[in-house]
């Protein structure tokens, strides 16, 4: 990580880049050329970005990759670790990292779920870094890169929507403090959430910052259309062209080669280039990947002199170019870029700067969302809680197996049927002693982060309710 010199003047213009780069390791197909290109393509944008975040950058060398085609513009970088196999999270920044640190979520998934599932073993969580863009006090941007926890089964009936909420306000948490402090706030990644989501709602209401895409087209959809919420607006059916441009689709497109099906891709694995029109009819595409920002402050103070507050100026979906040699799509996600500029100092100074840095009140949801909220919680503790003990009893019927099989083989007739026993002994106790430490151990760990989760969750609509008393 480069530590240099701050720069000595504060920028207008800043270019903000999030991309899910889906690199997994010996999973992902074409990973290495993939990442590689996409390096490229950040070094041929126009504007070039001065903030950049990664997900599902699994590996060094695929970092060190794109690190290496863009350090002539991105000087600054970080990759992060976490968990068993690394959090796949890096920034890239074209003013000095003071300081970075990766919180990891407390509430991410279930370690029973690997290998389908593997979010508990990346050790999600939050790549934070402290970037000096000036030289005066302010001139900082806190910059929160995350990729929240995958939504397995549609909202409806999603069994991790309570530990992606959970890991919504941990998110929402970082970026208020930040906020508070008075700095420029960028939260970026793959959020796996639709907006005006409970997640979505959270982020925005507590982390008292703003989704970029929404802020240039408020009117963008919420969701893919066989989203309930969408399907209530009754807009008509979004072309692949409108989704990219006016609903900031990131995921699930018809245009991205990877969400195809088999037969296409196997076309395309051949050698054919299969052309997608941006006229066609795109009903599954959504949003997942987002940009927040918060100015935290009306004004911050630079030489003596006033500076306004940093608003969004511009936003889009990139990376929808195919890889120029394999024709396959860059990643299984698009990216979303965002301009945010600082607005022209006020015209008064003779209010006392200290005023206006402060913030408003604090605002609430409805206290209703917060007891959707407290309830989606307390019924997947419910269900935890119940199979905890399930794989606790399937600990001491293990148990009895192993035993019963160790007893058997001195009636064995035959060394062949010992060793059966035996061996079947051997399994049945390592799986008993995985399922007695997930029953005993992790349901009891899980059990008190959510419990954690739930009191804040109940103190916040006590809150709400208080103010929503005093508006009346």
């Amino acid at each position: 990580m480069n530590t240099s010199s701050a720069p000595s003047e504060s920028p207008s213009t800043i270019h903000v880049f999030s991309l899910n780069c889906w690199g997994l390791k010996y999973i992902s197909k074409h990973r290495r050329a993939r990442l590689t290109e996409i390096g490229k393509r950040l070094a041929a944008l126009d504007p070039l970005p001065d903030i950049v975040g990664l997900q599902e950058c699994w590996t060094q060398a695929d970092f060190a990759s794109i690190r290496a085609l863009t350090l002539h513009f991105l000087p600054f970088g970080k990759f992060y670790y976490s968990g068993v196999f690394g959090g796949g999270l890096a920034i890239l920044s074209k003013w000095p990292i003071e300081e970075s640190n990766m919180v990891r979520y407390p509430l991410n998934g279930r370690p029973g779920a690997w290998p389908i599932r593997g979010d508990w073993f990346v050790g999600k969580g939050v790549a934070c870094a402290r970037i000096r863009y000036g030289n005066a006090p302010k001139d900082v941007a806190e910059v929160f890169c995350t990729h929240l926890h995958a939504p397995y089964e549609p909202e409806d009936r999603d069994s991790y929507l309570c530990h992606r909420t959970a890991q919504a306000w941990e998110i929402a948490r970082l970026m208020r403090h930040a906020t508070e402090r008075g700095h420029l706030v960028i939260g970026l990644g793959d959020f796996n959430m639709r907006p005006k989501s409970l997640a979505h709602q959270l982020i925005e209401t507590h982390g008292r910052v703003k989704d970029v895409w929404r802020e240039i087209h408020p009117d963008s959809s919420l969701g893919s259309t066989e989203d309930e919420l969408e399907r209530k607006r009754g807009r008509p059916m979004p072309t692949a062209d409108f989704n990219v441009t006016e609903n900031g689709a990131t995921c699930d497109s018809v245009l991205n080669t990877w969400r195809w099906n088999k037969h296409q891709q196997r076309r395309l694995a051949k050698g054919e280039d299969i052309h997608i029109a941006g006229s066609n009819t795109d009903p599954r595409a959504k949003r997942l990947d987002y940009i927040f920002f918060g100015s935290g402050q009306d004004a911050a103070v630079s030489g003596g002199a006033l500076q306004g507050r940093w608003r969004v100026e511009a936003t889009s979906v990139g990376m929808t170019e195919r890889h120029p040699i394999l024709r396959c799509s860059l990643s299984d996600h698009f990216s979303i870029s965002a301009t945010l500029t600082r607005s022209p100092a006020p015209s008064s100074t003779k209010e006392d700067p200290e005023t206006r840095t402060s913030l408003d009140p604090a605002p609430f949801l409805s206290p209703q969302i917060y007891t959707d909220i407290i309830t989606l919680t307390s019924t997947y503790r419910t269900r935890e809680r119940n199979q905890g003990r399930r794989r606790l009893a399937h600990f001491l019927a293990q148990i009895g197996v192993s035993v019963g099989c160790l007893v058997a083989v001195w009636w064995s007739p035959h060394n062949y049927v010992a060793f059966i026993l035996m061996l079947a002994s051997t399994l049945g106790f390592g799986v008993g002693i995985t399922q007695g430490l997930m029953g005993g151990l992790f349901n009891a760990w899980e059990e008190r982060c959510l419990r954690e989760f739930v009191w804040e969750m109940e103190r916040v609509k006590e809150m709400a309710k208080e103010v929503a008393a005093e508006r009346k």
